[in-house]
């Protein structure tokens, strides 16, 4: 008995397109989730502020304000990070009520008005307020955002000087928007 085999050209398109399904899986699998750049972020933001009054020495804390969407990323993200030659800690909180020991804080409340009070309670403090458009509604002064698959930010450097931060144009260089010094 003969088993009959299929075409070459058909064999060869079966073999390419397995091998494409395979890549993009593997493609897919290497790559960072959002969550995980987002953290890599948050982890390196403090090294490109400069606080008022700042000595230099302590640490730099950066907060979770409300909601975690990190886990333990972020924990791997800090953990043996400095900032600008400052140690980093990291300090996850409920809500914006302690935040204003905070240097960084990544705020985002259950709904948009809950992420509003908690950045009106974190105006004009010295601190460097980070939310994300996944959440949805207000902006602190560093926003992500997904552009073209990419994590990127918008930064409200205005803000920031009303709070008396002075973001580096390394970091200002690298977002997608910058709303300027008044």
């Amino acid at each position: 008995m003969r088993v009959r085999r299929a075409p070459f050209r058909l064999r060869a398109l079966r073999l390419l397109a397995g091998a494409a399904l395979l890549g993009a899986a593997f493609s897919a699998a290497a790559q960072p989730s959002d969550v995980a750049v987002k953290a890599a972020f948050l982890s390196k933001f403090g090294s490109y502020v400069s606080w008022p009054g700042a000595s230099g020495s302590g640490p730099i804390n950066l907060c979770l304000v409300g909601a975690d969407p990190f886990g333990r990323l972020l924990d791997d993200a800090v953990r043996g990070q400095h900032g600008g030659g400052r140690p980093l800690r990291l300090v996850r909180m409920n809500n914006a009520d302690g935040a204003g020991g905070c240097h960084v804080a990544f705020v985002q409340g259950a709904n948009p008005a809950v992420t509003g009070a908690m950045l009106g309670k974190l105006r004009g403090k010295a601190v460097l307020t980070v939310t994300d458009a996944r959440a949805g509604g207000p902006q602190g002064m560093i926003h992500f955002v997904l552009h073209q698959g990419r994590v990127r930010f918008h930064v409200d450097d205005a803000g920031a000087a009303r709070s008396g931060l002075s973001i580096s144009s390394r970091l200002l260089g690298l977002a997608l928007s910058v709303r300027q010094r008044g």
